[in-house]
């Protein structure tokens, strides 16, 4: 393969990906990246207002971009948001699942012990990131069954591997979501069609709205310890930012990544390869 071959498997004119959660920190530089290389983008998420930088970064793109009204939680408002996208982009060729994240009150802490945790704080935090991982596999995935084919790449976590502390719902979800990555790559392949690809992103530490509160202290400056112990096993000492987590990403959606199925790649600036000592 020649290198016009090999940089024409990077470029996404033309190709329809929806995202879920896209409006969160980590989704929106997807989004943008997405459309910087032509694709046709999706953003299926229950908040359809976006800030106006936000806007003005992904509409400087050679592709397109769309805002559909969608829960991840809710299949028929799933199947509606399928039939809205189909109407305006056309085929469904990728889809990456990035809506997640952990609820305050599932979060052990010296006020908080496990055992008080509440029942409906947990199960939100199972639901949003394993179910809503599941349910938009089947409504979306239907579109690529009927082409034979299509690429998905889900969100899951460090926390998957190593099951971080103060956070056990987050973990078992996430841990969840990469089993069922294996699982849905397999059964697609085999039922389906080999060339409907199943991969998921670890990612390791980033500053979000959902987990500053646990990293950085009010001042937005200063490490807490549980910061300072996370940089401490982290080689590359820092958070990842979001745009770190685009190259593979892109490798995982195109064609570059064509035999490659059921995976779970880390990128996590060497925190799964450092054990510490």
């Amino acid at each position: 393969m020649d290198i016009t071959e090999l940089s024409k498997q990077y470029d996404f004119t033309g190709k329809t990906v929806v995202l879920t959660g896209g409006t969160g920190v980590l989704g929106r530089e997807m989004a943008s990246g997405l459309v910087g290389l032509g694709a046709k983008v999706a953003v299926l998420d229950r908040n359809t207002e976006i800030p106006e930088d936000y806007q003005t970064k992904v509409e400087a793109g050679p592709g397109k971009y769309l805002v559909v009204s969608g829960d991840v939680l809710d299949r028929s408002r799933l199947e509606d948001a399928r039939e809205l996208i189909v109407s305006a982009f056309g085929q469904i060729n990728c889809l990456i699942n990035a809506a997640g994240g952990n609820h305050p009150a599932a979060t052990t802490k010296p006020e908080q012990v496990f055992s008080d945790l509440p029942e409906d704080a947990l199960q939100f935090t199972l639901d949003l990131n394993l179910l809503g991982t599941i349910l938009p596999c089947q409504v979306f995935g239907k579109e690529m069954i009927k082409h034979q084919s299509g690429s998905i790449v889900n969100i899951t976590s460090m926390a998957a591997e190593r099951p971080l502390t103060r956070i056990p719902a987050y973990a078992a979800a996430k841990a969840g979501v990469s089993n069922f990555t294996r699982w849905l790559a397999v059964h697609m392949a085999q039922e389906y069609s080999p060339e409907i690809r199943v991969n998921a992103l670890a990612p390791g530490f980033f500053l979000t709205s959902q987990n500053r509160f646990l990293l950085m202290e009010e001042d937005e400056k200063t490490l807490t310890a549980r910061g300072r112990q996370i940089i401490s096993h982290t080689p590359l000492a820092r958070f990842g930012m979001p745009e770190d987590l685009l190259g593979t990403l892109f490798w995982l959606l195109s064609d570059a990544s064509r035999f490659v199925t059921g995976i779970i790649v880390p990128v996590d600036g060497g925190f799964s390869a450092y054990s510490g000592v």
